[in-house]
């Protein structure tokens, strides 16, 4: 039980960039992949059911695409919404191409991207 418990707190602490590269061990190595609520979902076979028709999208990835000219903006932004230290927004920030916040509501998602379009970033939705 303890040990379950200290394994809770590290998952707890992780980092943003952590918890994607967690995400992607679990995902390539482990064939698991969270679900829209944050459970863990095991991948498995598709099942032979006819796709169904497509849905609206609701939940939304905010993919910082460029800092474009304005970075320390863009960095003060990041870290205003992420709560990331200066150190690891800095980072998210200058790799360019990573998410900012993932599953988010529509709304929350256009309000994101809006802040960080006025501090110079280039932004899109997935």
């Amino acid at each position: 039980m303890a040990d379950l418990k200290a394994l809770a707190e590290q998952i707890v602490n992780l980092t943003l960039l952590q918890a994607q590269e967690l995400k992607q061990i679990l995902k390539d190595e482990y064939g698991i992949e969270p679900a829209a609520g944050g459970a863990v979902m095991v991948a498995g076979p598709a099942a032979g059911a006819p796709a169904e028709a497509a849905e609206e999208k609701t939940e939304f990835d905010v993919i910082l695409v460029d800092a474009g000219a304005n970075k320390i903006n863009v960095i003060k932004e990041v870290r205003s919404i992420t709560g990331l230290g200066l150190k690891e927004a800095k980072e998210l920030v200058e790799a360019g191409g990573k998410a900012v916040k993932e599953q988010a509501p529509k709304a929350e998602a256009e309000e994101i991207k809006k802040k960080l379009e006025e501090a110079g970033a280039k932004v899109e939705l997935k």
